[in-house]
């Protein structure tokens, strides 16, 4: 009744409003679909295209088993180390005052800014048998890259902004007077980030540890400086996809990279229950 009664302008304006939103829908469902659903979809689609026991056969080849172990290994080291590096960053940045602190933000930020391939020649002219420290430290039989080391190394260097970027924000809103309470009732500092700060931060701590272990899966360009690219030794799983793809095995390339979709695809959804939950964590 109330559309019949507005003006008949005001409900030709409501129509070309309503036409508008149903193209611009229209557009972004089909983008969508092209640029990431289809190409998702077709993932899947030639990794069993011939049959399931090709794409078994072809995950069990034993260089796609070591890839997939040598990539479980370095999330497991390098995500441990990016959560207590991103809270520590995340403290000091929100609960101090200091010269640089800006700085020091600005550093946590800078992978983001510099291509990946660029990081993996950085630490390969720095950490390598020729570089500063490299050099020094081949004296005694000790090398860092083309091994786990140094893709561990690398994969640090892509991540460590995730866990802090996510926490500083929300520490900064959150301010100091509930852990300032909690000391002046007689916590000491460890209480007071276990039973106070880390409830107020930890959807954030989830979210950004979540980010930061799909970068370490499915990092490529700093990981294939460092890492030699020798087979069935320092091929991490994205490397492998790519191995396997100009060996013409087609089939076994596919396969292992719907091990990265569906680890991607889970992020997702990861990420997106945690911001239906919490929205102001982003």
């Amino acid at each position: 009744m109330a559309t019949e009664t507005m003006h008949p302008q005001v409900r030709a304006l409501m129509r070309r409003r309503r036409a508008r939103r149903f193209v611009l829908v229209i557009i972004a469902v089909a983008f969508a679909a092209l640029v990431m659903g289809m190409p998702s979809l077709a993932i899947f689609v030639r990794a069993f295209s011939e049959g399931i026991g090709a794409y078994v056969a072809s995950i069990n080849e034993p260089e796609t088993l070591h890839a997939i172990t040598l990539t479980v290994i370095t999330a497991l080291i390098a995500l441990p180390v990016n959560i207590v590096f991103g809270i520590c960053a995340a403290w000091a940045v929100t609960r101090f005052r200091f010269p640089g602190r800006r700085a020091l933000v600005t550093i946590i930020e800078l992978p983001f800014s510099i291509s990946p391939i660029v990081a993996g020649l950085c630490y390969l002219l720095v950490y390598g048998s020729t570089g500063l420290v490299g050099g020094f430290l081949d004296q005694w039989n000790i090398q860092l890259m083309f091994n786990l080391t140094g893709i561990v190394l690398v994969s640090l260097f892509v991540t460590c902004p995730f866990v802090a970027r996510e926490l500083i924000p929300l520490m900064e809103i959150a301010g100091r007077d509930q852990e300032e309470a909690a000391l002046t009732l007689g916590a000491n500092g460890w209480q007071t980030f276990f039973y106070v700060t880390l409830p107020n931060i930890r959807w954030a701590l989830l979210y950004g540890a979540i980010l930061a272990n799909a970068r370490v899966i499915g990092e490529f360009g700093a990981v294939s400086v460092v890492s030699g690219n020798i087979r069935g030794e320092t091929m991490t799983l994205p490397l492998q996809v790519q191995l396997l793809y100009d060996d013409y095995n087609v089939t076994g390339a596919f396969a292992a990279a719907t091990i990265l979709a569906a680890i991607a695809v889970l992020t997702l959804i990861l990420r997106s229950v945690i911001e239906a939950r919490h929205p102001n964590v982003h």
